[in-house]
């Protein structure tokens, strides 16, 4: 494996750099005690065109692989985690599907739209008695003439009370279980879909989360997306790249406090000197570089193999865990080298503290990421 990277990789996460220290990190406090949907930033997120990065140019993309993507993700989280969620389940999720299992005609649709920034997209698997056992999903579409009703609603959905396009699964067929189970995709202003209640969170709160709601919401067979049956199949395959965008989200949220606490530790004076010269701190940080540095290389393995059209479930799932765990020990003893400072707003570890642990619970707890790694060793 080349660790190094490319001059076009290097500049690109300079770029990236730049904006979200000029463009998000004067407000990231604001927009997370108000839930402030960023819409401004997302724009010029757009205009960048980060949210298309890793779409083909004929479509509207940026043509960028999988290892861009995590630069930009990285990047992003490294000053606010929140806006880094809001482009991850964009890009990676709700678009991401659409492009992998979607008609050419809903390529030509929808992709164009949602990688300029025209559109900004949600994709809904959760429900509130089907997170983990997501086979489980209540929610149902069934055939009428040439269209499909939906019924039933979906929780925990990253994006839903801003996004134009919605990706939602339902049950098609509940005597096939996992075979049975199909994706729609769903305009906003559709009859029948509504939003539910926004959820008021821990953390990412910028990120907006909530529930929609389907009542006899009627779809013309057009927005079946995928082949009948195959939508539960299709998000697992989604899933695989959502994760190396949650790992890469989960390294850039560790990297932005440890910097913070590496700063604080050689300016905070105790005893006479900087607390950067005991050995208790020094340790800290050391701990924490280590861990950044390996979740980060998970992480580009991950998306390197992506980039390679090499299947990624085993090597995506131990980034996502290692890196969202890491991150949450990172933030914690980020907090912990602040001090008392480190549990007021002043300094951004508290807010990087509670965006963090939502890496360890979205896309696949860490407890389900430990199951898809051992079923993976167990095939083999």
């Amino acid at each position: 494996m080349d660790f190094e990277q490319t001059a076009e990789q290097i500049q690109l996460r300079k770029t990236v750099r730049e904006f979200a220290e000029a463009e998000l990190a004067p407000h990231a406090l604001e927009w997370d005690e108000g839930q402030i949907f960023p819409r401004e930033a997302i724009g010029k997120i757009a205009a960048l065109g980060y949210l298309g990065s890793i779409f083909p140019e004929e479509l509207g993309g940026a043509g960028l692989g999988y290892i861009e993507y995590e630069i930009i993700v990285e990047e992003l989280a490294r000053i606010d985690p929140a806006v880094a969620l809001i482009v991850a389940a964009h890009t990676s999720l709700c678009t991401n599907h659409i492009y992998s299992a979607g008609s050419e005609e809903q390529r030509r649709r929808y992709i164009p739209r949602l990688a300029g920034g025209e559109w900004l997209g949600s994709w809904s698997l959760t429900e509130s008695e089907a997170g983990s056992d997501a086979a489980g999903t209540r929610t149902q579409a069934v055939r009428d003439g040439k269209c499909w009703v939906l019924n039933g609603s979906k929780t925990f959905t990253t994006n839903a009370h801003e996004a134009d396009v919605c990706v939602a699964m339902a049950v098609t067929d509940r005597a096939a279980s996992q075979h049975g189970i199909s994706a729609f995709i769903i305009d906003k202003g559709t009859a029948g879909f509504r939003l539910g209640r926004k959820e008021n969170k821990l953390g990412m709160r910028a990120s907006p989360t909530g529930e929609v709601i389907f009542e006899n919401c009627r779809l013309p067979d057009a927005q079946l997306l995928g082949r009948e049956g195959e939508g539960f199949v299709d998000s697992l395959k989604v899933l695989d790249g959502g994760r190396i965008s949650i790992a890469a989200l989960s390294v850039g949220t560790a990297q932005g406090a440890y910097e913070i606490a590496l700063r604080y530790s050689q300016q905070r004076r105790q005893f006479g000197k900087p607390i950067s010269e005991f050995q208790a701190i020094q340790f800290k940080l050391a701990d924490m570089a280590a861990e950044i540095d390996a979740a980060r290389l998970l992480t580009l393995r991950a998306a390197a193999r992506k980039d390679q059209g090499r299947r990624v479930t085993k090597e995506s799932a131990i980034a996502k865990l290692y890196a969202s765990e890491a991150a949450v020990r990172v933030c914690d003893q980020a907090v912990q080298v602040l001090g008392g400072y480190g549990f007021i707003k002043d300094y951004r570890v508290e807010k990087f503290y509670r965006d963090v642990k939502l890496c360890t619970i979205g896309e696949g707890t860490s407890e389900i990421q430990r199951l898809v790694i051992a079923r993976q060793l167990l095939k083999s």
